[in-house]
C-alpha cells in the first residue's frame, strides 16, 4: 500500500488489481481500516473498463477478502461483470460469485 500511495498514479491497471488482490491475500482484515484503500478503491473503479476479466475478480476478491466494501467499487464490478462474462473462465467467476456473497454490500 506504500508504494501504490507513492506511485500509484503511474500503475498500470493490471496492477492495479494486482495490489488488491495482494493486500487482501496477505494483508487481511488488519488492513481493512487503512486509509490509503481508499485511493485504491478509487482507482479500481476508475480503471474499471481496462481490466481483464482476471483483475475484475482479483479487485472483487481481494477487497471481499480484506472486509472493506466501497459500495461505488462493487457497483462498477456488478455493472462490468455482465459486459466481460464471456472473458471470465470458471475461477473468475467462482471469486466474483465468492466476493459478493462474502461482501455485504446493501
Amino acid at each position: 500500500l506504500t508504494l501504490f500511495a507513492i506511485e500509484g498514479h503511474r500503475f498500470s491497471a493490471r496492477n492495479v488489481a494486482t495490489t488488491a488482490h495482494r493486500v487482501g491475500k496477505f494483508g487481511g482484515r488488519r488492513f481493512r481500516a487503512d486509509r490509503r484503500l481508499l485511493p485504491l478503491a478509487a482507482m479500481c473503479r476508475h480503471r474499471m473498463t481496462a481490466f481483464e476479466a482476471q483483475s475484475i475478480a482479483n479487485v472483487a476478491w481481494g477487497f471481499a477478502k480484506l472486509e472493506f466494501i466501497d459500495h461505488r467499487l462493487f457497483e462498477a464490478i456488478k455493472v462490468e461483470t455482465p459486459r466481460r462474462v464471456r472473458d471470465f473462465n470458471p475461477q473468475h467467476l467462482a471469486n466474483t460469485v465468492w466476493a459478493f456473497a462474502t461482501a455485504t454490500t446493501e
